[in-house]
């Protein structure tokens, strides 16, 4: 059944926080890794060309499927509308953008993404009854996004031996992979910006773009970054966790406002609003 995601869940109380952004990186990397996802992501996607906007459109999408209420169900109805027609044929084989299997993984990544997030950049990792909690969240997600009920495993521990069986059998070192490493690294200008101040651009997105390919490289499940031939060193993730435990000192220091993506931010102020007015009406006198 579709219902849209409650205020008071961990997905509600966590997927909006800015540190969220962290994992994107690998979790994009793991989907274009499938065979069907990479071809049609490599052939549809402007990642190449509009790295920016390709992602705050996704991290805008994420953030309504969470936070948006009724409106997160239409939001996977039009996510299914815009996907029907994406295909690619590649060595004639055609790989279809909603094929049940490659669009549950895209959905299914989250809960890695989020056990990642956990690890690294906040005070301590996932417990197992923690992950369990996640994970019954991430189903309902799911469902809300249309992913067939034969694709999604039905409990925890059945997804990490999914898990375990893609990055083993179904994933490969794909094409779309390197060059979104690629894109990554040298972040592409905004397609609106002037010629003149590309220059600019390239220097001020530097380290950015060397933090954001380390932060991906390191958050990669090893047994990926095994096929896809990447280096990862003790020193690297020694420095990994370094910029997880500042990371995750920091930012629940920051306002609301600014720990929050916007979505997420207005939701939860909107939310306390209701509950406010609420507790008002019940003290009413009568």
């Amino acid at each position: 059944m579709r219902q849209p995601i409650e205020p008071g869940t961990r997905l509600w109380d966590e997927t909006g926080l800015v540190t969220f952004s962290l994992t994107t990186g690998a979790a994009f990397a793991l989907q274009v890794m499938h065979p069907t996802v990479g071809a049609v992501v490599g052939e549809h996607s402007v990642f190449r060309t509009d790295a920016i906007g390709r992602a705050q459109r996704s991290i805008a999408s994420v953030m309504t499927w969470v936070y948006g209420g009724e409106e997160a169900l239409t939001e996977g109805d039009r996510l299914r509308e815009l996907h029907a027609p994406l295909k690619s044929t590649v060595d004639g084989v055609t790989h279809k953008a909603l094929a049940s299997g490659p669009w549950a993984w895209i959905i299914l990544t989250a809960q890695y993404a989020y056990e990642t997030g956990a690890r690294y950049f906040s005070r301590r990792p996932l417990s197992h009854a923690e992950a369990e909690e996640y994970y019954a969240e991430i189903v309902q997600l799911a469902r809300n996004l249309h992913v067939a009920e034969k694709e999604i495993p039905p409990t925890y521990d059945a997804y990490l031996m999914y898990f375990d069986d893609m990055l083993d059998r179904t994933l490969v070192a794909h094409p779309t992979t390197y060059e979104f490493l690629s894109v990554s690294r040298r972040i592409p200008p905004p397609p609106a910006l002037a010629p003149v101040l590309r220059p600019l651009w390239r220097l001020a997105t530097d380290v950015p773009g060397r933090v954001q390919l380390f932060v991906t490289i390191g958050t990669l499940p090893p047994k990926a970054r095994s096929t896809l031939g990447l280096r990862w060193t003790a020193r690297d993730e020694r420095r990994l966790r370094l910029l997880g435990s500042v990371v995750g000192r920091v930012v629940p220091l920051l306002p609301e406002r600014l720990r929050y993506f916007p979505i997420a931010y207005e939701a939860r102020r909107l939310d306390r609003a209701r509950q406010a007015l609420r507790r008002v009406v019940e003290r009413r006198p009568v």
